[in-house]
């Protein structure tokens, strides 16, 4: 069975975007950085919703060939065409770099592909990881918390019908404050 990790960017009050879907606040430095195309390189599938991968494939499918595109973001670039991914979505037509599009329901997909074998999974996308969180998933919460507050916009974490009980495997500081924790599902 596949392990199904939520790793996203979060500010300090729960969310992944402030208003008007701003990611401004979340700027990583080259270490954190560094650390997110490890994690891309080592994901055997990622899982979008669709919001997500408009963000990430209008920008890294060919950010290695803008002006001053810097090393890391050339690796970064092309770990992230070379990934396994699987959008969801109703309104998206078409997906390229590897990616594969799901229009129907993602719960009954996302149990189905942690049954098959592979490597790890990552999920992304408020509304994806949502549905994965109620259905209880997620196996791991990857979390990169920044210290920053921004008062409103697309949470984290999404509304629950039972606990969800957590184990702490890992806390890292990076520059400027930024702390990744990872806890693990208890099952």
């Amino acid at each position: 069975m596949r392990k199904l990790t939520f790793a996203m960017n979060m500010s300090l009050d729960g969310y992944i975007a402030a208003p008007g879907d701003d990611l401004g606040w979340s700027v990583p430095s080259d270490e954190l950085f560094q650390r997110w195309s490890d994690r891309v390189d080592a994901t055997g599938l990622a899982l979008y919703g669709r919001k997500l991968w408009e963000t990430m494939s209008s920008h890294w499918p060919t950010a290695d060939k803008q002006p001053g595109a810097t090393p890391a973001a050339i690796e970064y670039a092309g770990r992230w065409r070379d990934m396994p991914k699987v959008v969801f979505s109703s309104t998206t037509r078409t997906v390229d770099w590897n990616t594969r599009l799901v229009a129907g329901d993602a719960v009954t997909e996302i149990t189905r592909l942690k049954a098959d074998d592979g490597g790890p999974m990552d999920i992304g996308g408020a509304t994806l990881a949502a549905a994965a969180m109620r259905a209880g998933l997620i196996d791991e919460y990857a979390i990169v918390t920044y210290p920053v507050l921004v008062g409103g916009g697309t949470p984290f974490f999404t509304a629950l019908d039972n606990w969800v009980n957590l184990s702490l495997v890992e806390t890292r500081t990076f520059p400027d404050g930024v702390v990744l924790t990872r806890y693990e599902t208890k099952r």
